[in-house]
């Protein structure tokens, strides 16, 4: 497969990874828009939002866990955080595998872009 994130995953391409456990993958992005910029990513690959089945259910609880620790570990659990998914090429998304942007350190506005 040719899927950046799943490469960087195996250790095929560089990354600063902060976080792994055995369902996410998470590092620095290396275009940030935020103080705190990480990418959480699913190990298992998945194309994006749309492609989700219900036994997917129980990963995407441990992305959003992995969330938690990560903005602990951050310093930004206690003033606030942002985290994005993108989907598909209208809504942003520029990897072919599903991930999740963890951003924070700065006051956030909204509507974002």
């Amino acid at each position: 497969m040719d899927c950046l994130f799943c490469k960087i995953i195996q250790g095929e391409i560089p990354s600063a990874k902060i976080y792994e456990d055995e369902f996410v993958y998470a590092f620095r992005d290396i275009d940030p828009k935020a103080p705190t910029h990480v990418l959480i990513v699913p190990k298992k690959h998945i194309s994006s939002v749309n492609e989700l089945e219900a036994e997917d259910t129980a990963l995407l609880g441990n992305v959003y866990k992995a969330v938690q620790t990560i903005a602990v570990a951050e310093g930004i659990d206690k003033t606030g955080y942002r985290v994005v998914v993108n989907t598909l090429s209208d809504g942003g998304q520029t990897v072919a595998h599903l991930h999740f942007h963890l951003l924070g350190g700065r006051s956030l506005t909204w509507p974002p872009g």
